[in-house]
């Protein structure tokens, strides 16, 4: 059997769940990426036949048979559609599952199912406080009493917290046991299980794009230097010119004469003449005609 979404997707501008293709089939475990809220749900709705996309068409073996992907394709664990209260215990889960599957469904028939199955402690502890791998266990194999059923898909079984090695592991034994395993999850989920390459993980919608985380302003990162690369010759500073030499202070002895220079210089201190020059003649006193002083 093999199932495949060609191009689907739900509500306007694909909000509910954005153009998806994926592909899985018997004997093999996929996963596939959803984040948000409602997206993982909506995958596994659509993927099981139990939801029609708005775009694109989902087919079995090559025909569009909603009825037979119903038929056919276990939905698991989906949130607020098959998940079962956290509050009900995992005997009470199971006697549902098992009058689903048309078997005794009593709280007898569940204690004894659980002790066939390994879990017989667990029977009256809360579904919701049950280990991750154990809930997967249990609900995978409570699916496949169903007649007619071939594959599963399981909705987000990281939300419980966890390693994914395990309930991945899981889901790898039934695909070993022949059924399609569709298993989908978030990003975090998904880059663990890609580093974990023991585990052979497949991404039915393609590869996991590489986390980007947007840098303050729209700044890119800048890029790591490589060790191998040569370094850049630093360039040589240019040399210092040659320090002017200082002058020299003057010697007042010896600066050249100026001739108005040193005339002003004299008289301003009242210097007296030089020695050829004839002194000022002696002012006479007036005198009148009578001989007196004037």
């Amino acid at each position: 059997m093999r199932v495949t979404l060609h191009d689907v997707s739900k509500g306007r501008g694909g909000q509910a769940l954005p153009t998806t293709s994926l592909e899985f089939h018997s004997g093999a475990v996929r996963f596939a990426l959803a984040e948000t809220e409602q997206r993982p749900t909506v995958l596994g709705l659509i993927a099981s036949g139990r939801m029609r996309p708005d775009t694109g068409r989902v087919t079995i073996d090559g025909d569009a048979d909603n009825r037979a992907l119903r038929r056919t394709i276990a939905l698991v664990d989906a949130p607020d559609v098959s998940d079962p209260h956290a509050d009900i215990t995992l005997a009470g889960v199971v006697g549902e599952e098992l009058m689903f599957a048309g078997v005794g469904a009593t709280p007898l028939h569940a204690r004894r199912w659980l002790n066939q199955l390994g879990f017989g402690e667990l029977a009256g502890v809360a579904i919701g406080n049950v280990d991750p791998a154990a809930r997967v266990r249990i609900l995978c194999e409570l699916a496949i009493l169903r007649t007619g059923t071939e594959g599963i898909v399981l909705v987000s079984p990281d939300r419980h917290g966890g390693s994914p090695d395990g309930w991945w592991r899981i889901a790898s034994e039934f695909a070993d046991r022949g059924y399609a395993m569709l298993v989908v999850i978030g990003g975090s989920a998904a880059v663990a299980l890609e580093r974990m390459h023991e585990l052979e993980a497949i991404n039915a919608s393609g590869p996991v794009e590489p986390l980007v985380l947007d840098l303050p302003g729209g700044s890119e990162p800048e890029p790591e230097p490589d060790s191998e690369a040569e370094p850049e010759p630093v360039p040589e500073p240019d040399p210092e010119p040659d320090p002017e030499p200082e002058p020299e202070a003057e010697d007042p002895d010896e600066r050249p004469a100026t001739p108005h220079a040193d005339a002003e210089h004299a008289d301003a201190l009242g210097s007296p003449p030089a020695d050829d020059e004839d002194p000022p003649a002696e002012r006479e006193p007036n005198t009148t005609e009578n001989g007196g002083e004037r």
